[in-house]
């Protein structure tokens, strides 16, 4: 059985070789490692995503805060959906911006960004939350094969998503898309531990894939698998155990 710690291994050499190749191609702006990469091209990426049927269908959007899911964030407020958008590093005891297009005041590209939102919108936790029908995440790199997605290892995403299914706000159904550059899309299996969710969307500025195998994802916070520095640093699992299991 692979270890957590071969598989942030791998993960790692993933992130690197796609961080380096972004740069090296000028498909993003210097200093992506680290990072989730702020793509060149992101706007036409979130516009082919606002095609599908699967966006003009939903009416509440959880997204990231990264600069390179913006376009998404600000077209979704646009189009009317309300929009949950996860604090950065899930910092605050309620770890969502809450964005209500029906009374945000400010233009829309300044509350949907990392640095306008404490200033207008209110943060909930997730017993304030509706269901989400719709959730779109940033990547360092998602497989051709299946939709496994590497991100750039802080664990962020796959919390939010496990804090989401715990309180029952997302289920199987719930649609899960990224909107990444074509040179993050990698022919290559990628590394996944038991704790990672799979995209069903992969949308680039040239091309969507919709994945039908799914994975599975689990069911809420995998407890046994909590470093101590999430336990530390993110208020929102006050009181989990890591010992506790799942």
């Amino acid at each position: 059985m692979t270890s957590l710690d071969e598989i942030d291994r791998a993960k790692q050499a993933v992130r690197q070789h796609v961080w380096d190749l972004l740069e090296r191609e000028g498909a993003a702006p210097p200093g992506v490692h680290g990072h989730i990469p702020d793509f060149i091209g992101k706007e036409a990426a979130a516009a082919r995503l606002a095609e599908l049927d699967v966006w003009k269908k939903a009416r509440v959007i959880k997204c990231n805060p990264d600069r390179a899911q913006l376009p998404v964030r600000v077209r979704a407020l646009q189009d009317g959906k309300l929009l949950y958008m996860a604090v950065p590093r899930l910092a605050t005891p309620k770890p969502f911006y809450l964005l209500d297009p029906t009374v945000l005041e400010t233009p829309f590209e300044k509350a949907a960004t990392s640095t306008g939102a404490p200033e207008l919108a209110p943060t909930v936790g997730p017993d304030e939350m509706r269901p989400v029908d719709l959730i779109v995440c940033g990547s360092v790199a998602v497989s051709r094969h299946d939709g496994v997605r590497v991100g750039k290892g802080a664990g962020y995403s796959d919390l939010e998503v496990a804090l989401l299914a715990e309180a029952g706000l997302i289920t199987a159904d719930t649609a899960i898309a990224t909107t990444i550059h074509q040179i993050q899309l990698v022919d290559d299996r990628l590394p996944h531990a038991e704790h990672d969710f799979s995209v069903e969307l992969a949308i680039t500025p040239c091309e969507m894939l919709a994945f039908t195998s799914r994975r599975g994802r689990p069911p809420g916070i995998i407890r046994a698998n909590l470093r101590p520095d999430q336990l530390r640093n993110i208020p929102a699992l006050a009181g989990s155990n890591p010992s506790s299991g799942s």
